[in-house]
């Protein structure tokens, strides 16, 4: 398989309260679903798009993270005094990266179907998108909540903010980081650019060709399992 054209950056610096007790010892990244660690599912998706360059960043118990990936050829973008959220992990990043778009991951997400990351590169144009996300109808996701993220409009823009947000964010991404680099603060999440993006009419969506399970909470563990075995007997 030819290399996919990208960097990646697989998100795993979070605290994971959400899953309770699961993370008083050990990272959320490194919960085990269907007998691996969560991340090595996302790693997984990666290896399979032919991903030549991977940078995780990590943060809380970092020291357990670092010591999964040893060994692997994958870089680590240690977030050291304080938690940057989404936006500020990837602007410390970039330096990793390299200069142009990245392709990101969320390390708690199991995805079954098409591949994420090869989906987004297929429909990726630099020319008039600053991002391009990975979308599901909210009637085809699993525990996610009563309400979706975005609009996904015809031409294949997303909208937020003006009701009928019927399509959920699972996870995968392309973004063109100029906006994350030029943002002074360290400190931020990635819905500050995507904002500036969606007014700008340089954010869009695609939907993903398969299933997605959001593994932020336990209930979702077992979700994931079953996604995942339903997809082997498919």
């Amino acid at each position: 398989m030819p290399d996919f054209p990208l960097p990646l950056m697989i998100f795993a610096a979070g605290f994971g309260t959400r899953m309770g007790a699961l993370t008083a010892d050990r990272p959320k990244p490194l919960i085990p679903v269907a007998g691996r660690a969560l991340i090595d599912h996302a790693l997984e998706v990666g290896q399979r798009a032919g991903v030549s360059r991977t940078v995780v960043n990590t943060h809380y118990r970092a020291g357990q993270m670092a010591a999964h990936l040893a060994g692997r050829d994958i870089l680590i973008s240690h977030e050291a005094g304080q938690i940057l959220e989404t936006g500020g992990g990837l602007k410390a990043a970039l330096p990793l990266l390299g200069d142009g778009p990245v392709a990101i991951l969320n390390s708690d997400g199991i995805w079954t179907g098409a591949n994420p990351l090869r989906e987004l590169a297929a429909a990726w144009d630099p020319s008039r998108m600053e991002a391009l996300l990975l979308l599901l109808p909210l009637a085809d996701t699993l525990a996610h909540g009563p309400k979706g993220d975005f609009r996904l409009a015809p031409d294949g823009r997303i909208h937020r903010g003006e009701g009928g947000e019927d399509h959920v964010y699972i996870g995968a991404q392309i973004l063109d980081p100029a906006r994350i680099a030029a943002t002074p603060d360290a400190v931020f999440s990635l819905n500050k650019p995507w904002t500036e993006m969606i007014a700008a009419g340089t954010a869009y969506g695609i939907v993903h060709r398969g299933g997605w399970c959001d593994v932020g909470h336990p209930e979702g563990i077992a979700a994931a399992e079953a996604l995942l075995h339903s997809a082997q007997d498919d």
